[in-house]
């Protein structure tokens, strides 16, 4: 399609002012929309002109065509705009296939230099007030890297390829005129705001918040006895019955644990004395031969962190004591009967596998004082009522911070009985409610005075929240006060998961 160019733009760019004296003829190719699946070339003649200024320092410029086309651009303004959706929302080699088969071919690195190009005229419109900082996994549990989004013009800012307080602060430094970061409650996004930006507002993302809340309850019901898998180890004085307690099996079991915990403390111990002597976390994998997960959970903490006790499963006897334990005090302490009763509700594993529990019943020496401990646990394990299977400390943290309201008629049932088997489940959830509608009512005044309740109540999961918010005490008020959060920047952390996934 040859078109030539009629317009009368004379003016060149530094002058201004009108030329009268032709120099001669430009051709320009520009790509345009595809016609039924067909590319689709223009070719402009478009006239050149002399300057007549002496002053000017270009002797010639090009009639432009700003309704067309961008100076010096290869392709029309609206084939730009397709590209550029494109690759927005699909991403290099999607858009590349796709855009293909449209009839406009174009590379992936093409597609995404027009994205960058778009966002990076469009940051430089105005200036950047409100921006959400968050972390996005390159690989989970292993690499993170920053994202940084303008939320009131919802567009992803910049990418860091990894997760660090200096790169945030650098960028802060270079946007003096941003004034609110919305974040999680990690701590080196914290310090970058900080040190890059100390006049900006923070705010805590309140998603987050709750979830740390979540974590800390947790924490304890794994804890507690009621919630736990496996019975506490014993002391060192204490006597442990077994079938092979005469060949000293149970007791070389009992030491082997007590070991066990002590080098994982030693381990530790050693792993925080190589983060503090400066070395990072891959020199301490290689050196100590743990996890990468494991060691970057270590290095973020002062105290060996406990192990989460996960609910026992149909596999496990303990997952049925308390019926058994009532069935043995009743009189039933034939192992066949008690196999075929606990068969008849899930069992799934051997009858050996339950002899080894039943044998510490049969012992004549602890058989009084197991039974006792047994049949009357402080905190009995909370049981599911649709079921019949144990509450397991995730699903009960998640109830615990659920409002009424939002309850199924089968989430309500585990409510009422961890009420009824926990005594304290009442008491935290009653906590954690009111911290709910404080976040929802914007009722600032009454943080104080929760954060002093949480303190009094004796719970540690409350104690620890209440402690890790006090010290991030200012992101939590704006969190109450403020209405930007992180849900904008976790938007976008979906859209570019699924942009890689695609790619991959």
């Amino acid at each position: 399609m040859d078109v030539v160019a009629k317009t009368d733009l004379r003016a060149p760019p530094l002058v201004g002012a009108q030329s009268t004296r032709r120099h001669g003829w430009h051709e320009r190719h520009l790509q345009d929309l595809p016609a039924q699946g067909a590319s689709v070339p223009v070719k402009l003649r478009l006239q050149r002109w002399r300057c007549r200024n002496e002053a000017c320092e270009r002797r010639t410029f090009a009639t432009q065509l700003p309704e067309v086309a961008a100076s010096r651009a290869r392709r029309t303004d609206r084939a730009a705009e397709v590209v550029y959706l494109f690759g927005h929302g699909v991403g290099g080699r999607p858009g590349e296939r796709l855009i293909k088969r449209m009839g406009m071919p174009r590379s992936d690195d093409t597609i995404l230099r027009c994205v960058k190009r778009r966002v990076k005229e469009r940051s430089s419109e105005g200036k950047t007030r409100v921006v959400g900082v968050d972390d996005w996994s390159w690989r989970k549990g292993f690499t993170y890297g920053t994202i940084i989004v303008d939320l009131e013009r919802r567009q992803v800012l910049d990418l860091f390829p990894e997760r660090a307080a200096g790169m945030t602060a650098d960028w802060l430094r270079q946007r003096p005129d941003v004034e609110i970061i919305s974040r999680d409650r990690c701590g080196l996004f914290a310090q970058g705001a900080q040190e890059g930006a100390p006049q900006a507002r923070q705010i805590a993302d309140r998603i987050h918040i709750m979830q740390n809340l979540r974590e800390a309850i947790q924490v304890q019901l794994s804890r507690a006895p009621g919630f736990c898998a496996r019975p506490l180890l014993p002391t060192d004085g204490e006597e442990v019955a077994s079938v092979r307690d005469k060949h000293g099996g149970a007791e070389h079991r009992r030491l082997s644990r007590i070991a066990n915990q002590h080098s994982r403390q030693a381990v530790f111990d050693h792993v925080r004395a190589l983060w503090n002597e400066g070395r990072n976390v891959r020199e301490i994998v290689r050196q100590t031969g743990f996890d990468r997960r494991t060691i970057a959970k270590w290095i973020r903490v002062h105290t060996l962190p406990e192990r989460s006790a996960s609910a026992p499963k149909t596999t496990s006897p303990r997952h049925f004591e308390d019926y058994l334990s009532r069935r043995w005090l009743e009189g039933c302490v034939r192992g066949r009967h008690l196999f075929q009763e606990i068969k008849a509700r899930g069992y799934t594993e051997s009858f050996s596998n339950l002899e080894r529990l039943l044998a510490k019943w049969r012992n004549p020496k602890c058989k009084t004082e197991n039974l006792k401990a047994t049949s009357a646990v402080p905190n009995p394990r909370p049981v599911d009522p649709a079921t019949g299977h144990s509450i397991s400390p995730i699903v009960a943290a998640a109830l615990y911070i659920k409002p009424q309201g939002l309850l199924t008629a089968n989430q309500a049932a585990k409510v009422d009985a961890l009420k009824k088997d926990w005594p304290e489940f009442a008491t935290m959830r009653r906590l954690a409610m009111r911290f709910r509608g404080m976040l929802k009512s914007k009722s600032v005044g009454k943080l104080g005075s929760w954060l002093k309740d949480a303190q009094k109540s004796g719970l540690y999961a409350m104690q620890r929240f209440a402690r890790t918010a006090q010290r991030d005490i200012d992101a939590v008020r704006n969190a109450i006060t403020e209405p930007w959060s992180n849900g904008q920047t976790e938007g976008q952390i979906n859209r570019l998961k699924s942009t890689r996934a695609q790619e991959n």
